[in-house]
């Protein structure tokens, strides 16, 4: 946790706010994903690795097809576990966060996991499918190791869930933008996700970063007031998809340009 505790503190003072970026582990196979994320790195006040997994339910079309090219290649739990390992020796600094199904997590063992992805140098886990009625022990354990596990929530969020949520999340939590999957939105609701993340933020007590459709800086701008931080995924990924490494450095350095204050 102590790396995410630094990272928000650090850009607070700054006048910053993190950009936190998601791309699957091993796409589009273990050798240039790690490149991609150094890349990232380059750019990102986090990371998110996505575990791939057969059946990710949240994600859009172009995510799915990052978790197929990764289990094409042979992307497995021990390989995320190296991949994070690899990424940790070249950025000492910056939080690394595991982002995955819990079915995965749960076939390889859940204290072994949290285990593993500490000794790796994670910082700690976002477990979309892991409800806060069913993560508490998940929770615990991950906190008593260091870790950060992160909840999220969302427009339908309930005032009692929020409390949940908070008790259960470690440094952040994940607000969902929308209802549905992720990927690319056009536009967004601005004024509904500042109304939203305030809400949650009075709840829990706890900083709060958006997350799905973000995919330029004129919306991360265009709410930059009210939440922690944001997260951006689809857009990320399909570049790598693309093979295109001069778009990517394009989209992150306007990204995080979008999150210093004007």
């Amino acid at each position: 946790m102590e790396r995410i505790r630094k990272t928000f503190k650090k850009l607070t003072e700054k006048g910053e706010k993190p950009l936190i970026v998601y791309a699957t582990a091993c796409d589009p196979n273990c050798r240039e994903s790690l490149d991609y994320f150094k890349l990232i790195l380059e750019y990102a006040d986090m990371v998110e690795v996505g575990m791939p997994f057969s059946d990710p339910l949240a994600d859009g079309p172009t995510i799915q097809r990052a978790h197929e090219r990764a289990l094409s290649s042979g992307a497995n739990t021990c390989r995320v576990l190296e991949l994070v390992s690899s990424l940790r020796e070249s950025c000492p600094e910056k939080p690394i966060i595991l982002m995955g199904y819990y079915n995965p997590i749960f076939v390889y063992g859940e204290d072994r996991f949290i285990k593993d992805s500490k000794e790796v140098g994670a910082d700690g886990f976002i477990v979309p499918d892991l409800p806060p009625e069913e993560g508490e022990s998940f929770s615990l354990k991950a906190k008593e190791m260091g870790l950060s596990p992160v909840f999220l929530a969302a427009p339908t969020s309930t005032d009692e869930r929020l409390v949940k949520i908070g008790q259960l999340s470690g440094e952040f939590i994940y607000y969902v933008s929308l209802t549905g999957i992720t990927g690319e939105r056009e536009e967004l609701a601005y004024r509904e996700i500042e109304r939203e993340v305030s809400r949650v933020k009075a709840i829990t007590g706890k900083p709060t970063v958006v997350g799905f459709g973000i995919s330029k800086g004129e919306h991360i701008r265009k709410m930059y007031n009210t939440p922690d931080g944001f997260v951006v995924g689809s857009a990320v990924v399909r570049r790598i998809e693309e093979r295109d490494r001069g778009g990517l450095k394009e989209l992150l350095s306007s990204l995080k340009e979008a999150t210093k204050p004007l």
